[in-house]
């Protein structure tokens, strides 16, 4: 990946706004907020190495639209009651019905990343979750949804950059953690992984978009404009025009 991409501050501010605006629009278009019938649910999956910007991403992507019409959800590691369940189990209650629109911190991807590096699951496990996820990807985007998947990248050198500047700074420390610096410790064990996943689960219902995160800038405009994308494409594949003016 290009890691060198730049974007002035005036650039990406006037880039990321209109990015945000056209998002506003499309939200209120799909919750049938604009006179028109529920468009189908937005499920848009965060990815990336630590200190990637993934929550700086997320904050740009919903910072203009009303809380009441979308959901974060964040995923850490599974409780003792969720492991006693197939590991999709627990994302179900989060995924946005028709009209709805979902944003996931970490998502079902733990298990052939986090989990295989680990050992937290067997061989066996995470080698057949490959296929699991990708049909409930299948099954997800025949029923109507709207999938977005972000693997935002960041380079050692930026990634370690971002970590002593967290424990330099008595307000962002605590999001850095020992596990943080066990991870980076495994990174080719963690890049196998990464390049696995995105190969076998790459599919036509649910593409993996990559993110070049070196510059914070340039990734968070990348990361709306892409959602927008999305959304347009899908409408447009169902003969929907959001920007047409609804009927009185």
């Amino acid at each position: 990946m290009d890691l060198t991409q730049r974007l002035g501050k005036r650039e990406a501010k006037e880039q990321l706004t209109a990015a945000q605006q056209r998002l506003v629009h499309l939200r209120l278009f799909l919750g049938g907020q604009l006179g028109t019938p529920l468009g189908p649910p937005v499920c848009v999956l965060f990815e990336g190495w630590d200190a990637s910007g993934k929550g700086g991403a997320i904050k740009r992507l919903v910072d203009e639209l009303d809380p009441r019409h979308v959901r974060v959800a964040q995923f850490a590691a599974p409780t003792s009651t969720e492991k006693r369940h197939h590991f999709l189990w627990r994302f179900w209650p989060v995924l946005p019905g028709w009209g709805g629109m979902a944003v996931l911190d970490r998502t079902w991807y733990g298990r052939v990343l986090v989990e295989r590096v680990e050992g937290f699951a067997s061989e066996e496990a995470w080698q057949r979750a490959y296929g699991e996820i990708v049909d409930l990807e299948t099954t997800l985007a025949a029923e109507g949804m709207i999938l977005v998947k972000f693997w935002l990248h960041v380079s050692p050198e930026e990634q370690m950059r971002r970590f002593e500047s967290r424990s330099a700074d008595p307000y962002r420390a605590w999001k850095l953690t020992d596990e943080d610096w066990r991870n980076r410790e495994k990174r080719p064990a963690y890049e196998a992984a990464v390049e696995e996943m995105l190969a076998r689960t790459d599919h036509p219902a649910g593409r993996w978009t990559l993110v070049a995160g070196d510059d914070k800038r340039t990734a968070r405009v990348a990361v709306v404009r892409t959602v927008c994308e999305a959304i347009e494409s899908a409408l447009a594949a169902r003969g929907i025009d959001p920007d047409a003016v609804p009927p009185e």
